[in-house]
């Protein structure tokens, strides 16, 4: 038997299936709490993908913890790969609307929520949360053996499961393995691509050339994670190797690990890389985004980190749950008195504009472009809040 997926008592809208080519025909047994309301649409949904790839003989076990269509095909596609079978036709679940609608360069990522991509039910209310965006996660929360079966369950996610208006991001291995996980997710959905342990601009190249072969009619963007002191010093080149970056952000934890140093709450160890990334981030023209805050019960020291983030100049931090999605959302909001601020300062611009000159005061100190297209950035953010 070639099996895949997960099954036990704390296991959620997942199953488990063991696939046996052997026999003369088609045997399918399923055992599920809910056998008698699904048991028939969980057996013809089988037999449809065995038909769509010539399969007449098989033994199939089902073991069902509410898994939904999408996953049981994914499953199942992975245990027959499992068994070396080659799959004439993908089990893709259909689509729902505009899953391949490209997403905006300079959107607002104050949030993204990372989700393992091996954990079906962490992926349907994901969306209801509402952050920024979502990132269906191949590369650390996926173990080694599993990285198969998290490859199909997360190209059917990308276009079954409804994300409303999140950003749809995938996180890639690192290179080389990333390359292929690309062909597994590129077709099908993905809006951003964040590439894990980027040390050199030419990692940011060969996954643009692949994404420029597999969807050349897409713009998905990129977002390289700087996890080490050689990304450091090479922040710039990274930030400026393609057209598809939207965004960078950093790894702390690598990063701390490869500098041989704990990490710690205030982050004295990584100030110094947290300001590279934001100078390189600004140099080129894309977002800095920063890493994660890891511990989830400890609010205050998360608003403390997120509002410490932003002074830095980055416009948006990780999250690992969602009960941290709106603390970060309110570390990254303009205040009242920001906002008042940046509204006279456009007024006064505008004023001086319309009287012929070219420069303003306000207070006695001088307003020049720069201090208004910063005014304007922040007015903007203070819509979509």
């Amino acid at each position: 038997m070639f099996e895949a997926g997960c099954s036990g008592p704390d296991v959620r809208s997942d199953c488990l299936i063991r696939f046996n080519p052997d026999g003369t025909d088609i045997k399918i047994q399923i055992e599920s709490k809910v056998k008698a309301l699904y048991g028939k649409q969980i057996e013809a949904q089988i037999r449809e993908a065995l038909h769509k790839n010539a399969i007449k003989a098989a033994q199939i076990e089902i073991t069902d913890a509410g898994a939904l269509p999408y996953v049981i095909w994914a499953r199942l596609e992975t245990a027959i790969r499992r068994a070396g079978m080659q799959l004439s036709s993908l089990l893709l679940p259909p689509a729902v609307n505009g899953v391949r609608q490209d997403s905006p360069r300079d959107r607002q990522r104050r949030s993204r929520l990372y989700l393992p991509g091996n954990t079906p039910h962490l992926f349907i209310n994901a969306g209801l949360h509402n952050p920024d965006g979502v990132i269906l996660d191949l590369e650390d929360s996926v173990s080694p053996e599993k990285k198969d079966a998290a490859r199909a369950l997360v190209r059917n996610a990308l276009l079954a499961v409804d994300f409303y208006q999140c950003e749809r991001m995938v996180r890639i291995n690192q290179l080389p393995m990333g390359l292929e996980d690309l062909e597994w997710v590129v077709p099908h959905g993905v809006q951003l691509i964040v590439l894990p342990k980027c040390e050199n601009a030419d990692q940011v190249r060969q996954v643009d050339d692949r994404i420029r072969r597999l969807a050349p009619k897409r713009q998905i963007w990129l977002m390289p994670v700087i996890e080490s002191a050689m990304g450091c010093f090479h922040a710039l080149d990274i930030c400026r190797a393609s057209e598809r970056i939207a965004a960078v952000t950093i790894g702390l934890e690598d990063y701390t690990a490869d500098l041989g140093v704990p990490r710690t709450a205030k982050g004295k160890e990584s100030f110094w890389a947290r300001s590279v990334l934001v100078n390189a981030a600004r140099a080129a023209g894309i977002q800095a985004l920063d890493g994660v805050y890891s511990d989830v019960v400890d609010t205050e020291g998360l608003l403390a980190a997120a509002g410490e983030a932003r002074s830095l100049g980055f416009e948006g931090k990780g999250c690992i749950h969602p009960r941290q999605i709106e603390i970060v959302h309110r570390a990254f909001a303009p205040t009242r008195e920001e906002v008042e601020k940046a509204q006279a300062i456009v007024d006064a611009y505008e004023k001086a504009k319309a009287t012929g000159h070219s420069v303003a005061v306000l207070d006695g100190k001088m307003i020049d472009a720069p201090v208004v297209k910063r005014a304007v950035k922040l007015l903007e953010q203070a819509k979509k809040q």
